[in-house]
């Protein structure tokens, strides 16, 4: 899942709105009827920021799962989720810059 910040005034209408004009389009894309609005409500989330490629995050996510979160007596509660800081069209892979999320219940 893909998610993007949107201001507060955009609203539930103004998203369907939006879909059904890109509809109209002679090739719209295929996961068009998938996006959605939806709110963000993680609560207390333990984080660590990655530096380096993409491909290297299952190191540092499994540090913070088996290590990290265990270590303060946490227990995780859903998916973790990443916030990308960099461009990978202008970083190279070891400089991007990642913050690893993952909800826990309070430790």
């Amino acid at each position: 899942t893909a998610m993007l910040l949107v201001p507060e005034w955009i609203g539930a209408e103004m998203v369907t709105t939006a879909r059904a004009k890109v509809a109209k389009k002679k090739e719209p894309p295929t996961a068009l009827e998938l996006v959605r609005l939806e709110t963000l409500d993680e609560g207390r989330c333990i984080q660590t920021l990655h530096i380096g490629s993409y491909d290297d995050e299952a190191q540092t996510l499994a540090e913070l799962h088996e290590q990290v979160i265990p270590s303060r007596g946490c227990q995780m509660t859903g998916r973790h989720h990443e916030v990308y800081l960099s461009d990978p069209r202008r970083t190279e892979p070891s400089r991007l810059r990642t913050i690893l999320r993952q909800p826990v219940m309070a430790c």
